[in-house]
């Protein structure tokens, strides 16, 4: 069965429609000209927390609450292999730039990382008195990865080596919030933070590991609120003491680093003009809690998903909704972009991965 995928001529596929293209894609024109179901991964024994294209476009992965990381051909749609090792929820999966390890981060407090074509286990990242991991971000030269936990620091990994580079801590020493959803900047000196509260902080990563500012982001203090009411978590009720109501879903920056954008349950996606954090716009239009955030290579078009079904689509200049999908049958918890913006993968509740592209029809 192996050899007819070998052989197929996949990789000339994905590269006539950005190498051939005297301009740039103009993801604005393309999806807003079409957003077309090509095809559906199935396979997932529970929901799918999170998917990611291979930089070379050719495959993706997936991994949610059936702890197995699988790996598919997108062309065929075929399943190459699953990859066992976690022991509980595996809330993200990223690919390295250069396509030679995956990496997963889980809610059995551990990352690994795997050579994705031989799915052979790479190394294993954890520390002693780590806790249920929910968010990865990788550095764009893809040397350092930073996680975001049921923990209030952040802890940064060297990729090559596994060892861990620097732990972030906020200088407020009394803030035990969780640090919940991690995204670094596009030139890598700068990592977003986003809280189980609906703050966010921006750091400094390298020299200093420092923190620079902590801005309000969604939440809204009420008059009743204090510290002590908040809501925290009791381990023995296996629950919250009161909801968090701004938690950040998702959080992502624009290309050229102009926006940090962050997704929150209560149902609103912001922009921040960096790097002050000014707030820039809101965007509502989910009825329910944002799970993904991505930007298009050309910066013009936000993609989010959420715990509505649906997967939105933005006009970035001017903050309006100009597509809403509502395929999947499911919270959408994750999405992911190829490299050249032709094409969407989104990650549902509903078991399935989908695959989108945009653009005219292609001819018969």
């Amino acid at each position: 069965m192996t050899q007819p995928t070998a052989s197929t001529p996949v990789p000339a596929q994905p590269l006539p429609a950005s190498a051939g293209m005297t301009t740039p894609l103009d993801s604005l024109e393309y999806w807003t000209a079409d957003a077309r179901e090509v095809r559906t991964f199935r396979g997932h024994s529970h929901g799918v927390w999170s998917v990611a294209f291979a930089p070379d476009g050719l495959t993706l992965a997936s991994a949610g609450v059936d702890r197995l990381v699988r790996i598919w051909d997108i062309e065929t749609g075929r399943l190459l292999r699953s990859l066992r090792g976690h022991t509980n929820d595996i809330r993200a999966v990223l690919y390295t730039p250069d396509g030679q390890a995956l990496a997963t981060g889980s809610e059995d407090r551990t990352i690994r990382l795997w050579n994705p074509k031989t799915g052979e286990p790479l190394k294993l990242l954890f520390t002693r008195y780590d806790h249920n991991i929910c968010s990865l971000s990788l550095s764009p030269d893809g040397l350092m990865l930073a996680r975001g936990s049921h923990n209030k620091d952040i802890k940064i990994w060297e990729v090559t080596t596994g060892t861990e580079l620097m732990t972030l801590l906020g200088k407020d020493q009394y803030d035990h919030h969780w640090s919940v959803c991690v995204a670094f900047s596009p030139d890598g000196r700068h990592l977003a933070s986003g809280m189980d509260i609906g703050k966010i902080k921006i750091w400094e990563v390298l020299p200093s590991g420092e923190e620079k500012l902590v801005h309000n982001g969604h939440w809204q203090e009420t008059e009743e609120d204090s510290t002590e009411t908040r809501g925290y978590f009791i381990e023995d009720d296996g629950g919250f003491q009161k909801p968090m109501d701004y938690w950040i879903g998702a959080m992502t920056f624009t290309p050229d680093a102009k926006y940090l954008i962050t997704g929150s349950r209560d149902q609103t996606i912001k922009m921040f003009e960096m790097p002050e954090a000014l707030e820039h716009r809101t965007l509502k239009g989910h009825g329910g809690w944002i799970r993904a955030l991505v930007v298009t290579p050309d910066g013009k078009v936000l993609i989010s998903s959420g715990d509505d079904n649906t997967i939105r689509f933005w006009d970035l200049k001017s903050g309006r909704c100009f597509r809403t999908i509502k395929s999947h049958t499911g919270g959408v918890r994750g999405l992911s972009l190829s490299a050249d913006g032709l094409r969407l993968a989104s990650a549902s509740w509903d078991r399935t991965v989908k695959l989108w592209e945009g653009g005219a029809e292609p001819a018969e």
